[in-house]
């Protein structure tokens, strides 16, 4: 229990940073930020979405599988794209257009993978020895 925690911290963390960086780098898609977010609103959104990945992304997923299928695949970046847009849009100070969502999660998705591979790494290391 207590290493979900961590791990969920973590995530959030990570997810916040994320967000962050895609903001900084790629912008929201609407020229100028409405009112200048701080380390706060990302942080909240990182949390909003960690839940809403947790939460709704499993049945968005299910819902979506036929196309999903169809598609090979590709279309999971539409639904990642979607839980960040969704995620941003309930966070109060912070907009962002679809396109650059879909950016947004490819981006998320390669830190949780990296994330993800490096505490694996690690766990197994630890059984090892």
């Amino acid at each position: 229990m207590i290493n979900q925690l961590i791990v969920f911290a973590f995530r959030w963390a990570l997810n916040s940073f994320g967000l962050w960086l895609s903001y900084k780098v790629f912008g929201n898609g609407y020229g100028v930020l409405a009112t200048p977010a701080g380390a706060g609103a990302f942080m909240v959104a990182g949390l909003i979405f960690s839940l809403v990945n947790a939460l709704i992304r499993p049945v968005v997923v299910i819902l979506s599988l036929p196309v999903i299928l169809v598609t090979l695949g590709l279309f999971t970046v539409v639904v990642n794209g979607f839980m960040v847009w969704l995620a941003i849009s309930i966070t109060p100070n912070l907009q962002i257009t679809f396109s650059h969502a879909i950016i947004t999660g490819i981006i998320l998705s390669l830190l949780n993978y990296l994330l993800s591979s490096i505490l694996e790494l690690r766990m197994l290391e630890k059984e090892i020895n």
